[in-house]
Parts: structure tokens; sequence; C-alpha cells
């Protein structure tokens, strides 16, 4: 491991930094809190005890969980968190995503924003962690992502849960006129054990509202739980099931117009020549406005319905400048080549002395490889989207968005107005992974909305637009080499990837008056912090200058660097004659968490028995968010192509609070990881995306799916997240499934390029 003096000179700037602004600087800040927004909109009747928990006259409760809901469920482990500690069944909740609110901020979604792996709880480590989350305190960021939600969520919303029963109990004890020590709390209701008397919730809501929160609370203890580490019934299910208006498309407003977007189909371009004419004279259009923004420009249409929209847009003649960025995917790719090739870099690990261990080494004792993936699109079931309204100086968006209050923020911006006049309302999101943490969607319709005279407008993608306008994950490329050892396993490994920085990429939409500081560690994540003890190694970022947009897509930079890694790790294996599973078991032994993981997962697929001809597995492991998590697939050759059969699962998540959720997501993931591996790529000519719809860019279909298995840990000390960590061992899985099937090592994704798959 690094000695703390390389990290701290490596990292010295970006913690000073956020030491000051977070900590230093803004201390009274960080620790006074922030005011409840649920205050200032309460229904007659309904009392609030913090930001997260109103209880009604009639006893019924409502829990804020203010992160979004795209499909994850988040808001039902969060409403759980509260209910557990409230002592009431989650079926008596209802959940609502709540306002645009900095009560709302997410610490720990910055604070592993640091160049620390996960289990690294060294002294600078840990300061970071702490700093970092000051930030997210003092800015009031609240966002979704990261998978970062119930790790945030985990101690804020029991202790909302619990504060609001002392208070309900306190005001209780008052009307009745017993000790408080005396009562108990079930179901809602609040019973004098002695006398059986009782009262519910409701009926003291006001009184325990208007009374100050305890300054001390007690938790109940794990072995208490009732309803955390168990699979609940979704709060969403019902509504989705049933088809019920909750998703940023649904949305309808009276006297609601319509509208759509045709952007530059090269980023950053401007019209250097448009015509509008045909498009204007088009029935049903109202106006056609130029978007001019920090996302790009183009311009925006408003009809009275969404299809004369679409075809006005497809109707206007315009003429785009050349691209800033390489016009091709060949030069695109010769250009991270030659980023890799340039002494640029920062080396977020560098143990031991790699350059010595390099500098006199046998030709059999060396292990090379080049590897490449392509860009990628969120591709999300519902297109970006999203409802303004412009009346008496007051903004409303209907966005289903990852980040309120900077949406927020950027549509104030847009439409003239202070963001105190800018109400946000989060939908449910029909997917996001990252795609709908950015603000063009929203911004773009505040624009609109400047024009419609105070009518809503509700400004819907078409398929295409939104496939070649996304803030793609990045394309990357590494280059490996190894030192092996006489008992074959690697004693030396060197890596360098280089990527366009996905940090600097979003400041640029985002914020562009700031510039980034520091190493963008999500270009290494996923290599530079993975539990191998190897004496001499070392993982170099080497940031690529492309400028096409890119952004957080499912598990970021572990997406690319899973495959990567683990693929590379697969190739020492071989070259050192060792099994896989074997390898890292041994490589891992200083990290009990992975070793249990490993053996775990191996046994499961029952590892290292005899498969029939035509059968292999392959075997991949990513430590990401805090999970330790193992994948090992089975596929077969088939008359059609190679089949997925079988994946199996094991992930450590410190804690699970619902297993049920955990595997739903732990499988989802995989197939996303899956569906890129196998076929998805965004390519570029002339500067433009190649690909617009799901015949081109599509993901994997049911009949394609593996059956899986999931076991989920619970041995680490601290908790992990779950929306993406499935994610980044799939690829790589399967590519050492198919090199252990056919001999083939593929280096490059997708792997159809090269295979066919059933």
């Amino acid at each position: 491991m690094a000695s703390i003096g390389k990290i701290a000179r490596r990292t010295f700037l970006i913690g000073a930094v956020a030491i000051a602004g977070g900590v230093a600087v803004g201390y009274y800040y960080y620790r006074k809190p922030y005011p409840n927004p649920l205050e200032d909109e309460l229904a007659d009747g309904d009392a609030t005890f913090n930001p997260y928990v109103k209880i009604a006259a009639d006893s019924t409760i409502t829990v804020i969980a203010p992160r979004a809901e795209m499909g994850q469920g988040v808001a039902t482990t969060l409403a759980a968190l509260v209910a557990e500690e409230l002592d009431v069944p989650l079926d008596k909740i209802k959940v609502e995503h709540g306002p645009a609110a900095y009560a709302y901020y997410n610490s720990e979604m910055l604070s592993e924003g640091g160049p620390f792996a996960f289990y690294n709880e060294g002294v600078v480590a840990e300061s970071m962690r702490t700093a970092m989350g000051a930030v997210g305190k003092v800015l009031g960021f609240q966002g979704t992502g990261g998978s970062s939600s119930t790790r945030d969520g985990f101690d804020k919303m029991r202790q909302a849960g619990a504060a609001a029963r002392h208070m309900l109990i306190a005001a209780a004890a008052v009307r009745l006129g017993v000790p408080a020590s005396e009562l108990d709390t079930q179901d809602a209701t609040i019973v004098h054990k002695t006398t059986g008397k009782s009262l519910t919730y409701g009926e003291v809501a006001a009184d325990a509202a208007a009374s100050a929160p305890p300054s001390e609370l007690r938790l109940k203890d794990k072995a208490d739980w009732v309803l955390l580490g168990k699979p609940q019934m979704r709060t969403d299910m019902l509504a989705k099931v049933t088809g019920a208006p909750i998703f940023g498309a649904d949305v309808s407003l009276p006297e609601m117009l319509y509208g759509t977007v045709k952007m530059s189909l090269r980023f950053w371009s401007k019209p250097v020549k448009a015509d509008l004419s045909k498009a204007e004279k088009m029935p049903g259009v109202v106006k056609i406005v130029p978007i001019d923004t920090s996302y790009g420009h183009g311009f925006g249409v408003i009809a009275e319905n969404t299809w004369a929209a679409f075809k006005a847009a497809e109707a206007i003649e315009v003429e785009w400048s050349d691209p800033e960025y390489p016009a091709d995917t060949a030069a695109i790719f010769k250009a991270l080549q030659d980023a890799l090739a340039s002494p640029d870099g920062s080396a977020l690990r560098d143990d031991g002395d790699v350059d010595t261990a390099f500098a006199d080494i046998p030709r059999e004792r060396l292990v090379k490889a080049d590897y490449e993936v392509p860009y990628l699109a969120h591709t999300c079931m519902e297109p970006m989207n999203a409802t303004a309204r412009l009346r008496d100086g007051v903004l409303d968006i209907w966005s289903p968005n990852q980040m309120p209050t900077i949406t927020r923020q950027l549509c104030a911006s847009v439409a003239g107005v202070e963001q105190d006049s800018v109400n946000v309302h989060t939908t449910y999101l029909g997917g996001g992974f990252g795609r709908r943490g950015e603000m063009d969607f929203s911004m773009f319709a505040a624009v609109l909305a400047k024009e419609t005279g105070g009518r809503p407008v509700k400004v819907i993608w078409t398929r295409e637009e939104d496939t070649r306008h996304d803030t793609y994950r990045p394309a990357a490329a590494g280059r490996f080499r190894a030192r092996i050892g006489d008992d074959g396993l690697p004693v030396a490994v060197d890596m360098a990837i280089a990527s366009p920085s996905v940090i600097a990429s979003t400041l640029r939409r985002t914020f562009p008056s700031i510039s980034p500081l520091g190493p963008d560690k999500s270009i290494i994540e996923g290599s530079f912090d993975q539990p191998y003890t190897i004496p001499d190694y070392r993982v170099t970022a080497i940031p690529a200058a492309l400028s096409i947009p890119v952004g957080f897509w499912r598990s970021v930079g572990n997406s690319y660097n899973g495959f990567f890694h683990e693929s590379f790790m697969d190739e020492i294996a071989a070259a050192g004659k060792i099994d896989p599973v074997e390898m890292r078991k041994k490589l891992m032994a200083a990290y009990p968490a992975a070793v249990k993981v490993v053996e775990k997962v191996a046994e499961m697929a029952k590892w290292g028995e005899p498969l029939p001809a035509g059968k292999a597995k392959g075997f991949a492991f990513t430590l990401s968010f805090g999970s330790w998590v193992g994948e090992i697939i089975q596929v077969a050759d088939t008359p059609s192509g190679i089949r997925l059969e079988k994946m199996w699962i094991a992930a450590d998540v410190g804690t699970a609070l619902d297993p049920g959720i955990i595997e739903a997501q732990l499988t989802s993931g995989a197939v996303y990881g899956l569906s890129a591996a196998i076929g998805q790529e965004i390519t570029f000519a002339d500067g433009m995306v190649e690909q617009s719809n799901f015949h081109d860019y599509d993901a994997m279909r049911i009949f394609q799916c593996p059956q899986f298995e999931v076991a989920i840990l619970e041995n680490y000390h601290k908790m992990g997240g779950v929306g993406e960590v499935g994610t980044p061992p799939a690829p790589p899985a399967l590519a050492n499934a198919v090199f252990a099937l056919t001999g083939k090592r593929i280096r490059k994704l997708p792997l159809n390029k090269e295979v066919s798959f059933a």
C-alpha cells in the first residue's frame, strides 16, 4: 500500500480545499441545521417533526424520502428506516420525494470522493472523508447517485423516526398524566401499559410537534429490528402495476402546451445557417425558439401536441459548425492512444518501485496487454422530459431528476428568476443510471416556458434526440503489464488508463466558471482501489482531451476499469498457470471480506468441478461503492452462438437493509453490464453519433439473460451501496468465460465484434 506520505503529497491540494471550504471556514454552518422545508406547506391539521416526517390529525404518516426513485427501491428502504424507529408498519406510511431543499443534503455522496480505497481507514483517508462529507452539508447538496442513498440516510432517517416517536410519547404522557416511561408504541398508537389507555399518533401530533426534539436518541439495536433486514413490499409497486401517472412523461396540467428540442448534432457546435420557415408553418406549431445554454445550442419547438412538435423539429433545416473534437471513432481512439503515450497522468496507487521491477525482466515473466472500451449511452426507458410553467415570476418544474437543488439553481438562471421562486417537483424516474443527474432536459423546458405566456409546456425528447445527445460513459483505453514471480503470482503490475475526465466534462456543462481540482479518480476507480496485495503496484490516470460530453453512467469509472483490471488479472492467472479464483484469494489474503466473497461465489458455482464439453465459466471481482462483489458466469457454445446460462453473484454489503431489493439491484446491475459487454457502443462519424434508437443500440432481452443465483453477505464493518455494484464485474466475468470457452482473449468491447451470442 502506498505510504501516507505519498498519498498526502498527491492529494494535499484537493484535501486542503475540502477542509477549508467544508470545516474550517464553514464550521458554524456545518453544525447548524437547515430549516425544515415542510413547515411552509403544511395542510390544516398536519404536524411536522423534522424534514422527514409529517403526521396528520387522522394519523396519516408521510415520510419524505428525498432521493430519486428510479426503480432501485430507495423510497421503500428510506421509508422503512423511519418506520422502524416510529414503530409503524410500512403499509401505513405514505411516501413522498419532497421539495428541493438543502435540508436533504447528501453528505455520503461526496465523502468517498477522495482518492482513497474504501478499505483505507488511515488518518489521511478518514480526514478526507470527514471533510468531503462536510462539504456536502455546507453546499446543501441534494442528489441521488454513487449508490449512497441508504448509506447517507441510515442514521439521519432512523433518527428522524426515533425523534418523532420520542416527542409523540412525551406529548401523550402529558395528555394522559402518566410518566413517559410507562408508555409504549405500536401501529401508530401510544399505549399506557398499566391502564390500557391509548392515543393515536394523530391525536397528539400537533402538541408533540410544538415541543423541542430530544438532544439524545437511542436507536434500536439490529437484533430488535422488525422491518429492516427483511424483504418489504415496494411502496411504489401498486402505482406502477396500475399505471398511475407518476412519471415525468405523465404530467398533465390545464392549458398544457407541448414541446421538443432539436439540438446540434455535433456537440458544442452552433448553427451556421438555419431555415425555420417550413417548421413554423406546420399545423399545430405555436413557436420555435433558439436554445443557447451551457449544454449546447439548438432549437425548441412549442406546439399544441407532441406529434406536431416532433414533426416540426424534423422539418427544421440547419447546418452546424464543425466539431471541436476528433470527427470519427478511429480518430477518437487514436487520441486515447496518444494520451497513453504521453507523460501526463497521476498515479493514485504507487506501491513499491514499479520501474525497477520492470527494468530487467525475462520475456517469459512479462505479461502485456492493451484494452479499449467505447462510449456508452444511458438509454433510460423513459426519454428525457420535463414540464415547466413560468407564471407571475414563479417557475414550476416537474422533472424526473436526480439533483433537485442544482436543477433549481440552473433553471432559475435560464428563466431569469431567483432560486426562491423555483419549485422543483421531482417525479418518479423511468430509469436514471446517472443520466437524470444532468440539467439539460429541465433547463430546456424552462427556456421554452419563457415563451408560452404562463401556460405550462411539457417537453419530451424523441428517442433519437435522447440517444444522440447523451452525456456518455466515456471511452477509455488501458495499457497493462505484469511481472510473474516463480510461483506464478504477480510481483509487479503497472496499469495506465486514459479517458476523458467525467468531472471536468460535468463542470463544463453545469458550472463552467469552476475548474476541477486534483486528480479525477473516476478515470481509474475500479483499478487503483482493489483489495490486491502486490509488492510493486502502480495505477496511473491519464485525462484525455476529448470534449464529447461524458457523465456519470451506472458505476462510472468502475464500469470499464472492472473490465480492464479483472480481465488482465485473468490473463496473469493464465500466464502463471494458476487457477483464477485461487490467485485472487492469495492476493486478497489481507482483506477477509474479499476472500469470503470469492469463496462464497466459487462454492455457489461449484468452481473447479469439470464441465461438459462446450461449456465454460468465467470469474471476476470488483470492490465498488463500498460493496465487495464476486461474479461467475457459465456460458455454452451453441449452434446459434454463445449462450449465457447462469450467473452467480456474492456480495458483501456490510448491512443488508432489504435483501429483496438488494438481490434485484445486483441482478439488474449485472444485466446492465452484460448488455454493454455483449453489444453496446456509441460510435461517431463526421462529428455525429451514429446510433439513434434501440434497433442499433439495444439492451439484452429476457431470452438472452442468464439465470441468477445471489448470496448476500454481511461481514464487513461498514455499509456498502447496492445500485451500481453488480455492473463492474459482469463484463470481465463474461469475457473471461469466453476465453475459457474459445481460447480467444478479447480486449475490446463489445464482445460481439469477435464472437456471436445466442
